[in-house]
């Protein structure tokens, strides 16, 4: 092969490729691989990728699950756009988004560098604070309605009879029923936190040293130090409290069902019950596709805005 190859190269012609023995190591390891990963790929077919691509084929779709699918083209699209519930619902969300992401970001910043600082007893304080983000959402939505109970809740009876305060009716008035939704963010902070903690715990010490040396107080070396170098982790938190915040959709289905005055109707709450209440799984299935374009566009513009923001240590352009 190697004297053809020769030849045709002194004649001016090209020569011809040389075929490589494939490695029967790395051939079994290829193998090996694909075994391992095909239930992960099955899995993912039949019951991600594939209800994905139905669900995008019957929002085109007048679908209740008893008939076939009769195709409508926009009309469940169009159909969404002037319906007043779908305004409501997105309204409701957007606003416990403004309030919770930034809520849950700054409490869980701060419960990692508190559990961050070398004490007695840290690893149990980690425990305990992490420990509620695993309890099931349905037990953490019957505890809360039972502390902020306007009548006989426990949060109200210490208003009462230690500052001798009215509580406010909580999940029972359209202007507190959401900041009540956000303060049981309190007991998910756990994973975030974590989050945090280890990022902190990566950070070199020499910088903060260096800026001892030069007088820096704790504050300053807080915003100056901390928050640059974890902004690459607070944009990853922020991203999945998006995320988190537009599918919230326990609190309001066991707590308030959508009330006071459809004040807490959220947008994934409002697609179950026109899902599985009312059939309509074309309709439905429009209004997912329109919730993943909006936390899709949510997503982007936060990358875009954190060009500016985020610090990152290896990036050529610092």
């Amino acid at each position: 092969m190697n004297q053809t190859n020769q030849a045709r190269t002194q004649l001016g012609g090209t020569a011809l490729p040389i075929k490589k023995k494939r490695n029967p190591e790395r051939a079994r390891e290829e193998r090996a691989f694909w075994y391992f990963i095909s239930p992960w790929a099955i899995g993912f077919l039949l019951f991600t990728g594939g209800p994905i691509l139905a669900s995008l084929f019957l929002s085109f779709a007048d679908y209740n699950v008893v008939d076939s699918p009769k195709f409508v083209g926009l009309g469940n699209y169009t159909a969404l756009f002037q319906d007043k519930l779908f305004y409501k619902s997105m309204s409701v969300t957007f606003y416990y988004a403004i309030l919770s992401v930034p809520f849950t970001i700054i409490c869980s910043l701060v419960l990692a560098v508190l559990l961050n600082n070398k004490i007695k007893g840290q690893a149990v304080f980690r425990t305990l604070y992490y420990t509620p983000s695993i309890v099931s959402g349905v037990a953490v939505s019957f505890l809360w309605s039972w502390l902020l109970n306007p009548d006989f809740g426990v949060v109200n009876s210490l208003l009462s009879q230690w500052f001798h305060i009215k509580g406010p009716g909580w999940f029972t008035k359209p202007n507190t029923v959401i900041p009540s939704m956000v303060l049981m963010q309190l007991t998910s902070l756990g994973g975030t936190m974590v989050i945090f903690l280890a990022s902190l715990q990566s950070l070199p010490s020499d910088l903060y040293e260096a800026a001892s040396i030069d007088g820096a107080g704790r504050l300053k070396k807080f915003f100056k130090i901390t928050i640059p170098l974890i902004s690459p982790v607070i944009l990853f938190n922020s991203i999945i409290g998006i995320i988190s915040s537009f599918q919230v959709f326990t609190q309001a289905y066991v707590i308030t069902k959508g009330g006071p005055d459809w004040n807490s109707y959220f947008y994934v709450l409002y697609l179950f019950n026109t899902a599985f209440a009312q059939f309509r799984m074309g309709y439905a299935s429009a209004q997912a596709w329109i919730l993943f374009i909006v936390i899709f566009l949510l997503t982007m513009l936060s990358l875009w805005v954190s060009r500016r923001l985020v610090y990152y240590e290896y990036d050529s352009k610092q």
